[in-house]
């Protein structure tokens, strides 16, 4: 093991040498709250596709892969999660254009959401928003201190301390081209030296033959393509990792940064591309874990790192470490930006606060206090791949009626909420953590499901689906899609135009 006072401060040099980076880069660039929330049309297919990788891996490509791989159902469920992770960031891609179509000076999904639905709805979606973008940033500091503490026997507070305390620096200073900046030079570093580490692990192990032969032997399971359990797991996060995405404000973010709409198709395409390899290769470090006897597999979320630290000299390890703390940079810095984003646009909108100045203090405050609250959390040792469940359980219920009201008219506000709290009520009955909150209503208890995490999302999610096509059939007033560009606002009058003819403000077609 690596000393803690070495390893906390290689920690730390690292976290400051990007937190520096962050604002220099910032410094003359955030002229205004535009720049804080939405980095405008600012940001190229390099830029654009690094940020995207960045900010939606994370380090829980390190943790949640590997844990899948671990506990959940092998190769199995490591393929499911990988095609799973793609599959958000190629939807995007339209849902992204028709956006940018409706809302050229929007911010965020929240603003859609009030205009086109209501308040009612726009509640419910506000906070499964920010509910879900800070356990993201909680299970990400969850895995992460459980790394430094395996590797350099680092308190958890301590590791959650200085990376919540660095990352809000340069959040709270430069925001959103802080983090696009930071994003992009993380993985052109993290990348090429993760697939070295991934290369050097495999060898020290005795290579690919040898960890076939030994976990077959160990338990044939991990490696059966038709393993019911991993079958089952990808499924269901299938439709977990759809709706999380859809909720999280730092995609919608990207959406508006790309320079023009073929930037944001090519770079989500690239990135839903990238995203697949990363998280199979990932993955595969769980199921050695699992697979060999040498390894304890416990606990399963930091199966990646107890194969590290098994197959490479500590000082190796604590390497890869050190580029797991860039990711949780890249991934805290997008959280952090867009809670901090949601809140000040909606808070504007809901008090009518037109000085920028106090918007940006205001939104530099919520920055701190969302990662005080991630920092506390992240201290606790949870299981980082059922922090993310939870959140995405809340996701897979509300997503559809969303994205099905930026192509229908007739979709209502009650329709909608309908649909999602419909969804929600079956996912928190047969959703094995989170059903022990609906046994406390009163003769509720024994009417209760057998719990299975598949039916609740799959349930979630399908519910929320007929109860929206439904209510789309029924119909209602038919909103006018034109009115999405005349209530939203830019908050900077000087904000330049999209590049793109199809992005200026449009005449809509319903």
């Amino acid at each position: 093991m690596v000393g803690t006072t070495v390893g906390l401060g290689l920690t730390v040099a690292t976290l400051a040498v990007f937190t520096i980076a962050g604002v220099l880069y910032s410094r003359r660039r955030v002229a205004g709250i535009e720049d804080l929330l939405t980095a405008r049309n600012s940001s190229g297919v390099g830029m654009t596709t690094a940020s995207i990788i960045a900010s939606t891996m994370g380090a829980w490509i390190l943790f949640s892969p590997a844990q899948a791989g671990a506990a959940a159902g092998g190769i199995t469920a490591v393929a499911g999660y990988a095609l799973s992770s793609a599959l958000p960031l190629l939807l995007f891609i339209p849902v992204g254009k028709r956006i940018r179509e409706l809302m050229p000076t929007g911010h965020s999904l929240t603003e859609f959401v009030l205009v086109r639905f209501g308040p009612a709805m726009y509640v419910l979606v506000l906070v499964v928003s920010v509910f879900y973008m800070f356990i993201f940033l909680a299970a990400e500091m969850t895995g992460i201190t459980g790394a430094l503490e395996l590797i350099a026997g680092i308190p958890p507070w301590q590791t959650a301390t200085v990376i919540g305390g660095f990352v809000l620096l340069y959040t709270a200073y430069g925001g959103l081209v802080a983090s696009i900046f930071t994003d992009t030079v993380q993985t052109l570093v993290i990348l090429p030296l993760l697939a070295v580490g991934f290369a050097a692990a495999i060898v020290s192990l005795g290579g690919v033959d040898e960890l076939y032969t030994t976990a077959m032997a160990t338990d044939p399971s991990l490696l059966d393509p038709t393993n019911r359990s991993g079958l089952k797991f990808g499924f269901y996060v299938v439709f977990a990792v759809l709706g999380a995405n859809f909720l999280n404000q730092g995609m919608w973010q990207r959406v508006y940064a790309a320079d023009s709409e073929s930037t944001l198709g090519r770079s989500f395409g690239v990135a839903g591309l990238t995203v697949v390899p990363m998280v199979l290769l990932s993955g595969l470090f769980g199921v050695a874990a699992a697979g060999l006897p040498q390894i304890s597999a416990e606990p399963a979320g930091i199966s990646f790192f107890l194969v590290v630290t098994e197959a490479l000299p500590d000082a190796i390890a604590l390497v890869v470490v050190l580029l797991a703390v860039l990711l949780v940079m890249s991934s805290a810095d997008t959280m952090l930006n867009a809670i901090s984003s949601l809140v000040t646009v909606d808070l504007a909108r809901l008090v009518d606060v037109d000085d920028e100045g106090s918007l940006q203090l205001i939104g530099r405050g919520l920055t701190a206090a969302v990662a005080i609250g991630a920092v506390i959390i992240g201290a606790q040792g949870y299981s980082v791949l059922g922090l993310f469940l939870t959140a995405d359980l809340f996701a897979a219920a509300v997503f559809v009626p969303l994205i099905w009201g930026l192509y229908s008219r007739d979709l209502t506000q009650g329709a909608a909420l309908a649909a999602s709290l419909a969804g929600l009520a079956v996912g928190l009955a047969f959703f094995p953590t989170l059903r022990g909150v609906v046994a406390t209503i009163p003769g509720v208890a024994g009417l209760l499901p057998a719990p299975d995490r598949l039916v609740a999302f799959l349930g979630a999610t399908a519910v929320s689906a007929a109860v929206t096509a439904l209510g789309s059939a029924v119909g209602g007033d038919e909103f006018t899609f034109d009115s999405l560009a005349t209530q939203i606002r830019s908050f900077d009058s000087t904000t330049e135009e999209p590049a793109d003819d199809a992005t200026a403000t449009p005449e809509v077609s319903d």
